[in-house]
């Protein structure tokens, strides 16, 4: 059974530091907003993703769904798979990641299976984000707890985000069929 009052308490603890965070987890953050401003201009979903191990960065990705016709292509699953290349192990144990827009269900996944010690979020996603908005996956049973905060530079990530779909709406003709009639995000 989930103890539910746990679960709470780790939620308002992990996703209370907002914009007050310090100066090294905005300045990674930022790394992970400059990569979703080129995700952006190459024609993706603007999320850019950094994994930090050691107070280094060492893995950094954008969103490739686009241009690689990818369902997986996600920043944080591109960044993982990186970061495990780069230690030359799946266990991202001391390892912290930071990306522009709360994780989907697939990432949120990867991120908890890696074993990400602390991953650092920007902007929250009450469509699909699954640290808390829509669900909390961070928060079921696991051999593994990633620590969560949300909100970090949130302004900022959540800008980038609306500002990339209000332009992609405004040039979309009402013949593009590329879209799926179930698509939410429309």
């Amino acid at each position: 059974m989930i103890d539910v009052k746990w679960i709470l308490s780790e939620i308002m603890i992990t996703q209370s530091l907002g914009e007050e965070c310090n100066n090294e987890h905005n300045a990674f953050m930022e790394q992970a907003i400059v990569l979703a401003k080129k995700a952006a201009s190459l024609g993706e979903v603007p999320i850019g993703a950094v994994i930090v191990h050691n107070g280094l960065v060492i893995a950094q990705a954008i969103n490739t769904r686009e241009s690689q016709q990818d369902a997986t292509g996600h920043a944080e699953i591109a960044a993982i798979r990186q970061a495990c290349r780069t230690l030359g192990s799946w266990r991202l144990c001391e390892c912290d990641l930071y990306v522009t827009l709360e994780p989907c269900l697939m990432c949120s996944g990867a991120i908890i299976q890696a074993r990400v010690r602390h991953l650092y979020f920007g902007a929250y996603d009450p469509k699909s984000g699954m640290a808390g908005s829509v669900f909390d996956t961070f928060a079921l049973p696991s051999n593994h707890r990633v620590l969560v905060t949300g909100g970090i530079l949130e302004a900022c990530c959540g800008d980038l985000i609306r500002s990339f779909f209000i332009k992609r709406r405004n040039t979309l003709s009402f013949t593009d069929n590329t879209n799926c009639e179930n698509d939410k995000n429309k």
